[in-house]
């Protein structure tokens, strides 16, 4: 199954354009209605847990396929760092000198959120790329250490299966059963995301796709970790005056239904591309973690 399929069918987008998923408890829905069946997966095929999850559960259909091939990055091109949002995607657009004041792209989905950019050379997005079969991933561990009393601002990535559970009991079912502990709720809201991002990188790119943490890269920036909350005036302005020392500048407007911190973020994550496409970051761990998906697992800033 290709992208452009799997995505209508995990995401309930018919031919037609409309959102058919079920609500908040995950479950995709039946036959395209209102998702009361008892039946989970987009075709009505529960998918049994892996290795370790517990054999009463079923999720609803994974992506199968190796990641798709990714060229080295053309330094003459733009970059493009990405953020997940309430309706979908933000993307800030990094002119190829690194510097100057991104141009903010919004989109329903990562596949329309690129061909919107154009030809960039790195797209660096803020949710986790490769998924852990159990325990936790060292690309998270290492950027919580990282960040310090910050820590707790890196979303401890679920199992696979937990991903891919069809409530947010189950999945706490699977993570605790594979990882030894529960899912939170932020992690279980940002399952949409994670599922799209996990199937779009399986096709081949026309640029390298990595993960970054928006908290590292402005600790990074700052020379230390900030510590003003992030959704605060002074947070905001902390943020902002960091992103400045690195020669990105904030833009004086943003799409509609689109929040500042959003907009920080996905900015904070081109400045990161950016530092990928010229080989500067620094990456956590220092060698990609890969798990049974074969994507390479770790945070670049």
């Amino acid at each position: 199954m290709g992208f452009t399929q799997w995505w209508r069918r995990i995401t309930g987008k018919g031919k037609g354009g409309t959102d058919d998923r079920a609500g908040k408890s995950g479950r995709i829905a039946k036959d395209g209605k209102d998702g009361s069946g008892s039946r989970s997966g987009p075709a009505g095929k529960g998918v049994k847990a892996g290795p370790g999850g517990p054999d009463h559960l079923k999720g609803i259909e994974q992506p199968k396929g190796k990641p798709g091939r990714m060229p080295q990055p053309d330094r003459s091109r733009p970059v493009l760092g990405v953020d997940s949002t309430r309706n979908g995607w933000l993307g800030a657009l990094l002119e190829s000198s690194g510097h100057g004041t991104p141009h903010l792209i919004a989109a329903a989905s990562l596949q329309e959120l690129l061909e919107k950019a154009g030809e960039v050379a790195v797209v660096a997005v803020t949710l986790p790329l490769g998924l852990p079969d159990q325990g936790r991933r060292e690309a998270d561990v290492q950027t919580r250490r990282f960040l310090g009393d910050q820590g707790s601002t890196v979303l401890t990535t679920p199992v696979r299966d937990a991903v891919y559970a069809i409530s947010h009991s189950e999945a706490n079912a699977f993570n605790r059963a594979a990882g030894g502990s529960g899912v939170s709720s932020q992690a279980w809201e940002l399952r949409r995301r994670m599922q799209e991002l996990d199937a779009w990188v399986r096709q081949d790119l026309p640029a390298l796709v990595v993960e970054t943490h928006p908290e590292a890269a402005f600790a990074t920036l700052a020379g230390a970790p900030l510590t003003s909350r992030r959704r605060t005036g002074d947070g905001t302005a902390e943020r902002r005056s960091a992103l400045a020392t690195g020669g990105v500048y904030i833009p004086t407007s943003a799409p509609h239904g689109i929040a500042t911190d959003d907009v920080l973020d996905a900015c904070a994550a081109a400045w990161s591309a950016h530092r990928v496409k010229n080989g500067e970051a620094t990456t956590f761990p220092g060698e990609p973690q890969r798990h049974s998906d074969g994507i390479p697992a770790a945070v670049h800033v």
